[in-house]
Order: structure tokens, then sequence, then C-alpha cells
């Protein structure tokens, strides 16, 4: 995704007024938390099965957006494991 997702693609396609993200374990790379920012969304909704990466990526997203909703969902019944979908705004 960082490698797609840049500065030039937000250029060349426009400015998103929502995006969805859904990264894998490890979270958002930097670089894409970055682009993110500078697209300025309005709104964010950001999918994670890591509740870890996720609060480090919307603690980095926290310098423009604030969280609006949190929803946990459990598609692995009978397991520790949760998806959970987060609903970010801009300020």
């Amino acid at each position: 995704m960082k490698d797609i997702l840049n500065d030039n693609f937000v250029d060349k396609y426009g400015r998103p007024d929502v995006i969805i993200t859904d990264p894998p374990r490890a979270g958002m790379h930097e670089d894409v938390v970055n682009v993110i920012l500078n697209a300025e969304p309005k709104r964010i909704v950001y999918v994670s099965c890591n509740p870890a990466t996720q609060a480090r990526d919307l603690q980095l997203l926290d310098a423009k957006y604030r969280v609006t909703k949190v929803q946990p969902v459990d598609m692995f019944p009978h397991t520790q494991h949760v998806e959970n979908v987060v609903q970010l705004c801009l300020r």
C-alpha cells in the first residue's frame, strides 16, 4: 500500500471524501498514515484485527482526526479474536 498510496496518487486521482482501511496485523505503514493526514478525507473507517497496532495508528491520526464511533465485531466465535471498526472524523 505504501508504494501505491502516495502524494502523487492523491494529486492524480483527487482527494477522497472517505478512506476505508483494513491493514495487516502490523498496522499501517507510517508513510500511508502521512498520506492520509495530507489528503484530509472527511472520514476514515479503520478496520483492524490487532487492537494494539490500531491504537498506535489512531494515536498518529489524532493530529487531525477524532474517534467518533467504535464497534468490536466478533467474527470468530469462541476465540479471543475480534475485528475492531473505528470511525474517525476530520477535526
